[in-house]
């Protein structure tokens, strides 16, 4: 036998030396699973609660066995914990920058809020977050305190922000902020409230759309916040 056809009749694929595990599919697919495990997780959290949710029900909706998923999150709480904050606390770095960098006028900054707020939330599984947490957070208390510490604070604080920026730039008559803040955020979770419970059996029982509930509201807060009524 030839030196060559020895090298052809021995020669191992290069794809041989290359496991499983070192594989472009399985890295890119090893790197996608906690993403995987969120959505599977946000989705059955929303649609069953946080109670009656087991972990085996994620796993499996996520393709993957429970010792899988707990190397990644440790325990259903940490699991509750990083939906919220993929869907919702992680994002206020985000909406603060885009307060901070907004041009137009504050009333503006309004409409522009309640717009991306119907859109990033509202209309997304991540709405359905906030009736989860309300539900629940008598049962498990720590995950109250978290969804207040993490959810609630800041976003009252973003809220207040957008307040005292109209306030300071004369757009804004002078109120009690802090009632100010109510009167904003409380239509927006009785929307939520609504969708995510008789909207999700009787979609029109709202009566109007989304667009029309919203577009009134702010209508309304805009000129009872007006410094100079027209």
């Amino acid at each position: 036998m030839t030196s060559w056809s020895f090298y052809w009749t021995n020669r191992v694929p290069v794809s041989a030396h290359i496991s499983p595990a070192d594989s472009p599919r399985r890295t890119r697919r090893k790197e996608a699973r906690p993403a995987e495990l969120l959505e599977a997780a946000t989705c059955l959290f929303v649609e069953k609660g946080y109670a009656a949710t087991r972990v085996e029900e994620v796993a499996a909706r996520a393709n993957v066995s429970k010792g899988t998923l707990f190397l990644y999150y440790p325990s259903k709480e940490a699991l509750l914990k990083a939906v919220v904050r993929e869907n919702i606390a992680g994002r206020f770095v985000e909406w603060s920058n885009e307060l901070r960098d907004f041009a137009g006028s504050t009333p503006d900054l309004v409409r522009y809020a309640f717009a991306v707020w119907v859109e990033r939330i509202a209309h997304t599984h991540a709405g359905g977050i906030y009736k989860l947490m309300t539900s629940e957070c008598c049962n498990f208390p720590e995950l109250a305190t978290f969804y207040l510490e993490e959810v609630i604070k800041p976003g009252h604080d973003l809220v207040r922000r957008i307040l005292q920026r109209g306030i300071e730039r004369g757009e804004f008559r002078p109120i009690d902020v802090n009632a100010g803040i109510h009167l904003i955020m409380t239509p927006m979770f009785s929307y939520i409230q609504w969708r995510h419970s008789m909207g999700v059996c009787y979609p029109d029982s709202l009566g109007i759309s989304a667009q029309a509930y919203f577009d009134m509201h702010v209508d309304n807060l805009l000129r009872g916040l007006a410094a100079h009524p027209q």
